[in-house]
């Protein structure tokens, strides 16, 4: 049990994260801040936090427990804003989808204070964002990858570890190098290739004609690209370095496969195809080795 959550960022992920802690009974209290002030607020009438902080560092005072829940470019001004606060016996996370430059941030605004923090990426959101949304479900059943480095203390991170499977996690440990170019794979090259799909076909003079006939398979292969533009440009930015590696790589995967239909090499292609029809039918999202 926790004494105080202290909730920077009071938005979908935030706001779920302390909705399911209390509905965990883990934490007494939540105090909250967000950098609109209208945001706090509703969070505070939706029963999210309790108390309404006027800044960072506010948020963090009294608290055990501290989750960063900010767009990963403004990770660093919010670490240097609470870092005198910040103690040996406080539990600190982030929920960004990068972790090394996270890290790097949290070394220079820490410093000496670097062990209690604890990077974390919940598997998990959605294409909606907002308080309003926020959701004590939305960790259920989901995968949390940890990525300590040696300077964490083994106390906070069992700690994270205990928090985030009391909220039905699944929890793996991987390194911040691992993690980065992992997801560049799984999760921000997909944005990246629904993002330049919709633009690709909205602009062009018959796009919205053709947008018009779009079915489910549209529907779910581009729901992604409704996702927040500032936290997703904050992403791809972050980790650019692995993002566009796996960009090469899809992109001559992309004219493999048209090569094929340009030469109408009917046999290689269906290969091709099959190939992909068998992993995609292969893969969990249950299974620990596909966070």
């Amino acid at each position: 049990m926790f004494e105080q959550l202290g909730l920077i960022g009071c938005g979908l992920t935030g706001g779920s994260f302390a909705l399911a802690l209390r509905r965990a009974g883990l934490v007494k209290r939540v105090v909250g801040y967000s950098k609109s002030p209208s945001t706090t607020e509703r969070a505070r009438m939706m029963g999210v936090i309790d108390i309404e902080a006027p800044s960072a560092l506010m948020a963090v005072s009294g608290a055990d427990i501290v989750l960063i829940a900010v767009p990963v470019a403004a990770t660093e001004s919010t670490f240097k804003a609470i870092k005198h606060l910040v103690t040996p016996n406080m539990l600190v996370m982030d929920v960004g989808s990068t972790k090394r430059d996270v890290i790097d941030a949290g070394r220079r605004a820490l410093r000496e204070q670097i062990g209690s923090f604890v990077p974390a990426h919940p598997i998990t959101g959605k294409e909606v964002s907002g308080v309003e949304h926020a959701d004590p479900d939305l960790y259920t059943g989901r995968q949390v990858i940890i990525t300590p480095i040696e300077r964490t203390l083994t106390v906070q991170l069992q700690k994270a570890v205990d928090v985030w499977t009391a909220l039905g996690c699944r929890v793996l440990k991987m390194s911040p190098e691992q993690h980065d170019a992992a997801f560049a794979a799984v999760s921000h090259l997909p944005h990246l290739i629904a993002f330049a799909l919709v633009n690709a076909i909205s602009g062009q003079p018959q796009g919205k004609d053709y947008l018009s006939l779009a079915g489910p398979g549209f529907r779910d292969f581009t729901r992604i690209a409704a996702s927040d533009p500032k936290v997703w440009r904050d992403i791809l930015i972050s980790n650019r370095e692995e993002l566009l590696t796996q960009s090469k790589i899809f992109q001559a995967n992309l004219k493999a496969l048209e090569l094929m239909i340009s030469s109408c090499n009917t046999d290689a292609l269906e290969g091709l195809i099959e190939q992909a029809s068998n992993t995609r039918g292969n893969w969990s999202m249950t299974s620990k080795h596909n966070p």
